[in-house]
């Protein structure tokens, strides 16, 4: 395994602070380091915490997230920090180039990354994003540009997408 990263180059992490955002689309699962955001994923339920997460990372990914749920945000500024194979973490950079409020395809993103024939390959990858939305995996699309394959259900894919449209150009 290899640790991708973006900003954080060969950094180990140490404490994990866990707790949850109450998105429109349901609660996410954010897990920071005292250096980087390590996950954001959707989960089917969760309770507030009964001590809420005071550490200045975390703090700052919540109000990037609630800028973004808002139409205020269109670029996240936080160090991230993930693990994955050598393809994976060239998959999840990949995806970090895509703008908001548009859409690739699968082999594009394996064009991309010079494995043209590796759209499922990146399709799994996909499915592996351990930072939802901030990696925005959402933004992969069949080759006819038709919803396929979200971890965090179709539904949830429709409306990230509809919402950056909608933000795009303001």
């Amino acid at each position: 395994m290899r640790r991708g990263e973006s900003s954080l180059e060969n950094s180990r992490p140490g404490k994990f602070y866990t707790g949850v955002f109450f998105s429109p689309l349901g609660p996410l699962e954010i897990t920071c380091t005292d250096e980087a955001l390590a996950g954001l994923n959707f989960v089917r339920q969760a309770a507030p915490p009964a001590h809420p997460v005071n550490h200045k990372l975390f703090l700052e990914v919540e109000r990037q997230l609630a800028e973004y749920f808002a139409g205020q945000r269109k670029a996240f500024t936080l160090p991230l920090v993930y693990e994955g194979t050598d393809f994976q973490v060239l998959v999840w950079k990949e995806l970090l180039k895509i703008p908001y409020g548009e859409t690739v395809s699968y082999q594009e993103i394996a064009r991309r990354v010079g494995r043209e024939k590796a759209c499922r390959a990146v399709g799994a990858a996909n499915q592996a994003n351990p930072i939802s939305i901030i990696i925005p995996c959402h933004r992969v699309v069949g080759a006819r540009g038709q919803l396929v394959g979200y971890g965090g259900e179709l539904w949830r894919k429709q409306w990230l997408l509809e919402h950056e449209k909608k933000h795009r150009d303001e």
